[in-house]
């Protein structure tokens, strides 16, 4: 083969290294490229034919420090049980329902408050007898500062108006006076703070009957531990200090649970057929 020939045969076996992707030329050792590009201009240049750099001449380049971490600068919070003595103070100075809903509007212990649009406490009639508490506002109540005024609030309007009862003629309520983000259940700790305001809801008005709607607020008031679905329809005696008399109390399920499983509508109309009963007839059920 002459001269040429093998010039030609070197060509075409270069074009085929590169259609099949090894388009660059490496040395037979590992060239750190980093220390190439920190080095002086004069080293950095390198040949045509890159010379063989042994790793063991190569010193490890320095990592480059962490950026600092930026932190607001705040005051620590409150100790949480310092929040409950100051939610428990401003419930029990008020002395009217207007002052207390003041005081809770004035509330800043509970950390829900920073992502609500409104404080959302009641609707309905503060003279009532009935009082409703529910769970926490939802997106709805959020945006219009009333609570049960979304889907479960039109379900709950309509169970009470077909068993006789006018939703406006009942003070309906709930247990937190802010949303929890994205409708999450609450916490122990933001039940704790709204309580004292609620139960001294409950000692102003002094009604004659309550309806705790969901799982939460039949725990939290009546201390139970079982399941919604289980202490619905049931009658337990409320008593805390200021009621001259226990209350009769009957736990509810949740109109939103309502709303996901419809099938069990038939048990809430049961129990708010039940719960007429009791009001209409004077029943002391308990």
């Amino acid at each position: 083969m002459g001269e040429q020939d093998r010039d030609a045969a070197a060509l075409e076996a270069l074009r085929w290294l590169i259609e099949a992707g090894a388009d660059e030329a490496v040395a037979e050792a590992a060239v750190d490229r980093y220390a190439v590009a920190a080095a002086p201009p004069s080293v950095a240049k390198t040949p045509a034919s890159p010379p063989r750099i042994a790793t063991s001449e190569l010193s490890p380049r320095p990592p480059d420090p962490s950026p600092p971490v930026w932190a607001p600068v705040a005051a620590p919070p409150a100790p949480p049980q310092e929040l409950l003595e100051d939610a428990r103070r401003l419930a029990a100075a008020a002395a009217d329902l207007n002052a207390l809903h003041d005081s809770i509007r004035a509330f800043d212990g509970c950390s829900l408050k920073q992502s609500a649009t409104n404080t959302v406490i009641y609707r309905g009639n503060p003279e009532s007898k009935i009082m409703l508490i529910g769970e926490a506002p939802g997106r709805e109540e959020d945006l219009q500062g009333r609570p049960f005024v979304g889907a479960a609030g039109q379900l709950l309007d309509r169970l009470l108006t077909w068993a006789g009862f006018d939703p406006e003629d009942v003070f309906i309520t709930n247990l937190l006076f802010w949303r929890p983000p994205g409708n999450r259940t609450p916490e122990t700790r933001e039940i704790a703070l709204c309580l004292p305001f609620i139960e001294r809801h409950i000692v102003l008005m002094q009604p004659e009957y309550l309806l705790l709607i969901g799982n939460v607020s039949t725990q939290a008031l009546l201390g139970q531990k079982g399941g919604i679905t289980r202490l619905r329809g049931r009658w337990f005696p409320y008593s805390q200090e200021g009621l001259g008399a226990p209350v009769p109390a009957m736990a509810m399920l949740h109109p939103a649970f309502l709303l996901r499983q419809p099938a069990q509508k038939r048990l809430a109309w049961r129990d708010i057929l039940a719960f007429r009963e009791a009001v209409t007839g004077g029943i002391k059920a308990i």
